[in-house]
């Protein structure tokens, strides 16, 4: 097929004139003769005129030429991003002391580096994270047996007068399966996750370990659960959308001088100080907790009744007598009633790390004098905002800083503002010492003297990065285990993926930015601004934008076009390992693109980030093959069918791309009987049955919003088609609302 090359400029003469007249009434209200025979008019057609001539131009020109002109723009390729992610860091078999490391230290995963973002205090302790995890309702036998075991914590309530309902539990690690994460609300009987401060096994002394956490900060690691999330983008400067209050608590058993409980047997626990810059069940982070300054507060318990071992606010009871005697504390967690908490992994001793190598010192070629001098550094892709050079020239060496943009640098010699009056204070003064960077290509560019300096002619340069390895740094569990910076006994590990990484866009992409550029200009007016714009995210695997302008999600009813200086971007990420037919944006997805276009942006509009809202589709179809044809292909052929036209996807994804399920489309069953139809090998359609979640077979499901359908079952065979009743399952009933007390269940034995 034939190569277009992209049209940098559409404009022809006719809209070049009806622009230029259009603009008349507002730079020159008092002329209104727009007659052709008006010397204005004519000026205006002679300049369309020969418009429309350089344009034609531009449009021919040759490859090389266009590179030339993406150069020009200062329209670089973007650039690649560096991965990050969670490392542990845990003291095994060092020294019994707390261990302060500062930022910065390397750990390998394999050949790729990274680097953590901060210091934190290494413990000489283990952290094991337990739940109390709900049971089923037990029988009336075993009910009646705890309920006499338990008869003296059964007593109503004396403000109240309400009798608590038993409810059984099994201390179990928090172990997630996948990224669907442990909901606490369901899964627990008390909504809390319970982390057990433990000593090593060689370590037996716990008051002299107690001794060590004293006044230090224990680093616990989260990660949420990521899906079925949104994102709002409210009018005017709203910052970062990731920015919330941290709504977990933090509390540690409070024991008395003696060591034991309160006067009247009940746990009392003390609120620990903690600290985060991220909302943890929004997206993953480090909470700081600072532990308590005398080592007689980190205690547990020495007075629990062996039936109180467990019950209602108490620790979880663990059966393991020999980890039960190495707990130095422990520490609950408990989400706000009001927040939604699915963890798919915590864990002390935690610290962010970033994917990146670093450089120091990288001799570059020698200040030559001459205006917009250029040098490219050694490795790429640079990650911005890294960059410091240092420039020695005549003996003295002084740093010189990246900026956005040389036109906001000062002249290298200062010079007074003649516009002013004599006496008036001079205008803030414009740094010079200043390079821009474009970090895909590695290339920074000095000043030419009136905007920013030139470096000296001979002048040293040296220059400090950092550069990334992009997609190469995202890697799976345990794969980062080496770190040679690290002291003798402590060792580095990954608990859970790293994530972000992307490699650099390439040539033939960069260059199809060239015509959406001139459009846009980077800002986000019209539809296809925001479509082009969000198919950019650096460090995102996008599958499908779908643009609603005027529309507000959060009001209902709304369609599209009820709600001015509202937009409703519907991302689809292109992959989804836990909902491969039908893709759900995680919360880091959708953070990279609200950081993305959030500086892009109107100050007017208000943009809401939402996945799409999946109906679930139950089908059943029923074939007779052509005589000879083999029933399991074509059987596999028409589920494949069914599947590609319910799809949520199109087949290539890209900006324009055909394909995937339009929005506000009806899923309906003659639709169905002509897709099954077309299958090779398929005689006749017998039937095919449609149903939603309530399993009534009907002609079309409706889809409304940000609805899509979702292929929930699917079943295809020869003969009649198979009952709807039979792909459907049941949903659990939710938790009552009384009062509940937890109480262990004993381990079966045999």
């Amino acid at each position: 097929m034939p190569i277009t090359l992209p049209i940098i400029d559409n404009r022809r003469y006719q809209d070049l004139v009806d622009e230029g007249l259009a603009r008349i009434p507002v730079h020159n209200p008092e002329w209104t003769n727009y007659n052709q025979s008006d010397p204005g008019v004519t000026l205006i057609e002679v300049f369309a005129f020969l418009t429309e001539n350089l344009l034609y131009r531009a449009n021919l020109i040759p490859d090389r030429n266009r590179l030339k002109f993406l150069t020009l723009l200062g329209l670089h390729l973007q650039p690649a991003s560096s991965a990050q992610g969670l490392v542990q860091i845990v003291n095994e078999r060092g020294p019994l002391e707390t261990i302060t490391l500062n930022g910065g230290i390397e750990v390998l995963a394999g050949k790729v580096p990274f680097r953590t973002e901060s210091g934190l205090d290494v413990l000489p302790i283990e952290g094991q994270i337990y739940i109390k995890q709900k049971l089923p309702a037990p029988s009336p036998d075993v009910l009646a047996y705890y309920q006499q075991l338990y008869a003296s914590a059964l007593v109503p309530d004396p403000n109240t007068g309400q009798t608590a309902t038993p409810v059984l539990y099994q201390s179990v690690p928090l172990v997630s399966s996948g990224d669907a994460g442990v909901d606490l609300q369901s899964t627990t009987v008390d909504g809390a996750f319970w982390i057990a401060l433990v000593a090593r096994a060689g370590d037996t002394n716990l008051d002299t370990v107690r001794s060590r956490l004293a006044g230090k900060t224990l680093n616990l690691g989260i990660v949420p659960a990521l899906s079925n999330s949104g994102e709002k983008l409210p009018p005017g400067n709203a910052g970062q959308a990731n920015q919330g209050v941290n709504l977990l608590t933090f509390s540690m058993p409070k024991v008395e001088t003696n060591g034991g409980l309160a006067s009247d047997g009940q746990p009392r626990y003390i609120t620990l100080d903690a600290s985060t810059q991220d909302n943890v069940l929004r997206s993953p982070g480090v909470v700081q907790i600072e532990l308590p300054a005398s080592a007689s507060e980190i205690a547990v318990w020495n007075d629990v009744d062996p039936l109180q071992d467990g019950l209602d606010q108490f620790p979880p009871l663990l059966q393991d007598t020999k980890l039960a005697e190495r707990i130095v504390t422990w520490i609950r967690v408990q989400p706000a009633s009001s927040a939604t908490a699915s963890i798919v992994w915590t864990g002390i001793n935690a610290v962010f790390v970033s994917q990146r190598t670093h450089v120091a010192g990288e001799i570059l070629p020698a200040g030559t004098g001459e205006p917009d001098q250029t040098v490219t550094l050694a490795n790429t892709p640079v990650i911005p905002g890294s960059v410091t050079v240092q420039v020695t020239n005549l003996g003295q060496t002084t740093p010189w800083n990246e900026i956005d943009d040389l036109m906001g640098a000062g002249p290298e010699v200062p010079t007074p503002d003649l516009r002013l009056p004599p006496g008036a204070p001079s205008a803030m003064a414009l740094p010079t010492d200043v390079f821009t960077l474009d970090p895909e290509a590695g290339v920074l560019t000095f000043g030419d003297g009136l905007h920013g300096r030139r470096p000296a002619f001979g002048a040293i340069l040296k220059a400090t990065y950092d550069y990334g390895a992009g997609a190469a740094g995202n890697v799976n569990a345990g794969s980062i285990n080496a770190a040679p910076a690290l002291p003798p006994g402590l060792k580095a590990n990954n608990p859970v993926r790293t994530w972000g990484g992307a490699d650099s866009e390439t040539v033939a992409a960069g260059q199809k930015q060239i015509g959406s550029y001139l459009q846009h200009r980077d800002r986000l007016v019209t539809a296809q601004d925001f479509e082009t714009i969000a198919w950019r995210t650096p460090g995102v695997d996008m599958g499908r934008v779908e643009v609603l302008p005027a529309f507000n999600p959060e009001l209902a009813p709304s369609q599209p076009g009820d709600s001015p200086g509202s937009v409703t971007l519907m991302l689809i990420p292109a992959n989804d390992p836990a909902n491969p037919q039908a893709p759900v944006p995680g919360r880091n997805f959708l953070d990279a693109v609200c950081d993305y276009i959030d500086p892009r942006r109107l100050i007017t509009t208000e943009v809401f980030l939402r996945g799409p809202s999946y109906k679930n589709v139950w089908v059943s179809v029923g074939f007779t093959a052509v005589a000879g044809a083999s029933v399991a292909v074509v059987r596999e052929d028409v589920k494949t069918a069914v599947t590609a036209f319910l799809s949520p996807l199109p087949p290539q994804p890209g900006p324009g791309a055909d394909g995937g399920w339009p929005l506000l489309k009806p899923v309906q069953q003659a639709e169905l009987i002509a897709v099954v139809s077309r299958v090779s090998g398929v005689l006749l359609v017998n039937g095919i049955l449609v149903a939603g979640d309530n399993g009534a077979a009907v002609t079309q499901i409706p889809m409304s919003g940000l609805e899509l359908p979702r292929l929930a079952g699917l079943a295809v065979g020869t003969g009649d088609p198979a009952d709807i009743a039979s792909l459907q399952g049941t949903t659990p009933a939710g938790p009552s609302g009384a009062r509940l007390l937890p109480i262990p269940a004993a381990p079966e034995g045999c």
